[in-house]
């Protein structure tokens, strides 16, 4: 016999081995917390996600056709210390709301398909992220509570609420220097402590500009976001692409922005677990886990009007999460588009990899004159995630 539960309802668990299954009528990404009495994970492996499907006594099993993402727990591998496992939900698509799309858990035994329980939130509005429902201990026995909290911040709410550091580490200041003196070579004025007004800077005839359409960068070239003499757009797209792995598992590469100040300080850091900074300035499409697709497989908008006056240099990073080497990676590229029309206005493929897990694509960095010039890195480093990546990119500016 099936149980509903309604929200702070719980009941026993008839099986050791149970799956938590979540749906609702938008892609969902779930994932489970394992937490001990304090509330709290015991470090960052304690957060079993798509990019890190395994944990003591609990998997994440990816969702694909009619078969959705879930968690599973088994209670007799779970370590003692551990006192609940928290089953969350998040969207997958950028900007969407549970608004009229409540999810469902549903409770099976694991090894017989079997649904012991089910449980739907009551009717949710601005959540992007929820807190399902959870496996807890009491006593000897196992238990599911149905909780069904909401988010607003996203799947890095929660993980953040739970202790789990889903900020990258911030990068040492470095000396005394502003991001990026003029593309002019203008003398470099001493960093501020508060934002300066933007004097122009002189013209600069080997500048190049958008005047003549699309640019194609080598590494170390650099463009300038201005046609006529002005901004030529305030909002741009940087798509990143790449093919998946033509041998052995997929390739899940994973692009982030780490947006910079005037002493190269990290400000904010835009990725698969912070999809929106900025107050959705810049904003991320969310997680590609292997490559498949036509065109750009993760992208990045940013409103360069929306960017603070006290960021001054976003770098755009790429990282080989699943850890192979960028030569094993087919046709990496990023490309700056026009986020109004989707006009490709520059292209940087990288055809001289190196065998490393990271890579710096790009940066655009703000002149003193107000105007935003793109600059084709192709540095590699030795980094799986965007965090490892704060002080080397910091380096790069």
């Amino acid at each position: 016999m099936t149980t509903v539960l309604t929200q702070g309802g719980n009941a026993p668990l008839s099986a050791s081995r149970v799956t938590v299954e979540v749906t609702a009528p938008k892609q969902l990404d779930v994932s489970g917390l394992l937490l001990t009495e304090a509330g709290k994970v015991r470090s960052d492996a304690d957060f079993v996600f798509f990019n890190e499907p395994t944990g003591p006594g609990v998997t994440h099993r990816p969702g694909g056709g009619a078969t959705p993402d879930a968690i599973t727990v088994d209670t007799t591998a779970v370590p003692a210390e551990i006192s609940k496992i928290v089953v969350t939900a998040s969207l997958d698509d950028a900007g969407a709301t549970f608004a009229g799309t409540e999810p469902t858990a549903t409770v099976r035994d694991a090894d017989s398909g079997q649904v012991l329980i089910t449980f739907t939130p009551p009717r949710l509005s601005r959540e992007t992220a929820l807190v399902v429902v959870e496996v807890y201990r009491r006593g000897s026995e196992w238990k599911v509570r149905a909780v069904g909290q909401g988010y607003a911040d996203g799947l890095a709410g929660i993980a953040t609420d739970f202790g789990v550091n889903v900020e990258d580490s911030p990068a040492p200041a470095a000396p005394a220097a502003p991001v990026a003196a003029p593309v002019t070579g203008a003398p470099t004025p001493p960093p501020p402590t508060t934002p300066p007004p933007m004097p122009s800077a002189a013209p600069s005839s080997g500048k190049i500009t958008l005047d003549k359409g699309r640019v194609s960068l080598v590494k170390g070239g650099s463009v300038s976001l201005e046609k006529a003499g002005k901004p030529f757009l305030a909002a741009v797209r940087m798509g990143l692409g790449w093919e998946p792995a033509a041998r052995g598992r997929n390739v899940d590469l994973d692009a982030s922005v780490i947006a910079f100040d005037a002493q190269r300080k990290k400000v904010d850091t835009a990725w698969f677990m912070k999809l929106s900074i900025f107050n959705g300035a810049i904003a991320h499409s969310g997680d590609n886990l292997t490559g498949a697709g036509v065109g750009d497989d993760e992208s990045i908008t940013v409103h360069l009007d929306g960017i603070p006056p006290e960021v001054c240099g976003l770098v755009f990073v790429v990282n080989s999460f699943s850890g192979q080497k960028f030569t094993d990676v087919a046709n990496a590229y990023c490309r700056l588009l026009d986020a109004s029309t989707g006009d490709e206005l520059v292209r940087f493929d990288l055809t001289h990899a190196e065998p490393r897990t990271g890579v710096a694509m790009c940066k655009l960095v703000r002149q003193f004159s107000g105007e935003w010039v793109m600059t084709a890195l192709g540095e590699y480093v030795d980094a799986k995630t965007a965090r490892a990546m704060v002080k080397p990119a910091a380096a790069m500016l």
